[in-house]
């Protein structure tokens, strides 16, 4: 029953499921759903993993306190993703590439898709497909160029992350100011909106 505009509800209750199936059918936009990480001992499960992944090179675990905050998205992201800046060498990249997708995989049976910051370029429509995303080395991928259009592949990435509720997984050697200066005070809000940032300090621990 229409009165004044509005429809009436029996009791005031509002059938939000059959409203959004509606427009599902009708293919209008829908809200996503953010992708919730709960890992039950995280912190050894992440150890673990981490150890198995080194060993395969001849490689030790040095445990180092950012791998903590690491420990601790892992048993309750909020809904968030996980944005790893700093220095050098300290594991970033075997984190994002190998440790924490397996880890997913394991526990969530969520599958990341893995990127390095070349085929993020490269592949970019494909890449904004994906609901989960690990990128590697961020800072370091050329403009991409598309039948003579440029485009800012992690810019796009990153506004199909809060647009979405996608969740992302970044390691980058770039510090906060220098991911202003290549990217802009927009992307960095989106970085700040959708993920956990931990950052890693010290000398490198390769040898």
């Amino acid at each position: 029953m229409m009165t004044g505009g509005k429809k009436k509800y029996k009791d005031n209750i509002i059938p939000f499921g059959e409203i959004f199936g509606e427009m599902a059918r009708h293919n209008m936009q829908l809200p996503s759903e953010k992708i919730n990480i709960r890992v039950p001992d995280a912190k050894q499960v992440l150890h673990s993993f981490f150890e198995y992944v080194l060993s395969l090179s001849n490689d030790t675990l040095e445990w180092q306190p950012e791998y903590d905050e690491v420990a601790d998205w892992l048993k309750n992201n909020d809904g968030r993703g996980l944005f790893l800046l700093g220095d050098c060498g300290r594991g970033k990249s075997i984190l994002t590439r190998f440790v924490l997708p397996a880890i997913l995989l394991e526990y969530t049976g969520k599958i990341v898709a893995v990127y390095d910051t070349q085929q993020m370029s490269a592949e970019l429509d494909n890449v904004l497909k994906k609901r989960i995303l690990a990128l590697d080395d961020v800072g370091t991928e050329e403009v991409s160029v598309n039948f003579g259009n440029k485009r800012l592949a992690f810019f796009e990435i990153m506004d199909s992350v809060e647009k979405h509720d996608k969740l992302v997984i970044v390691s980058t050697n770039l510090s906060k100011g220098a991911i202003i200066e290549k990217y802009g005070e927009r992307t960095y809000d989106r970085i700040i909106a959708t993920t956990r940032r931990v950052e890693f300090k010290g000398k490198s621990l390769r040898k």
